[in-house]
């Protein structure tokens, strides 16, 4: 049961609370584990530290856990820089596709 919740990323349900909190939106930058210092640093450099995290990004829909730090730090970037409700769309949608084919999902 535990991979099947895992695989079709029913286990971030819970981070809904955190949205409707303010903590957290649903398109942003993954969180970053406070030890993933390379991770933090990267996006501190590029300015995609000022974004709020949020449930899936578009680091999630590219690759998600395929992607080196350096990738997903890329598409944290081009996020920020591309920011809109034109992109949040779409990544919703493509997180959706994400989700039902568990593409990158390790």
């Amino acid at each position: 049961m535990g991979q099947f919740i895992r695989r079709t990323s029913l286990d971030e349900l819970p981070q809904l609370w955190n949205v409707l909190r303010g903590d957290m939106s649903l398109v942003g930058p993954r969180p970053a584990l406070l030890t993933q210092d390379k991770v933090l640093s990267l996006r501190e450099a590029s300015g995609a530290s000022a974004l709020r995290p949020g449930i899936t990004g578009l680091a999630q829909i590219r690759g998600r856990d395929d992607l080196s730090d350096e990738e997903k730090v890329a598409y944290d970037t081009q996020y920020f820089q591309d920011l809109g409700w034109r992109s949040d769309l779409a990544i919703l949608l493509g997180t959706l596709q994400a989700v039902f084919t568990a593409r990158g999902n390790k």
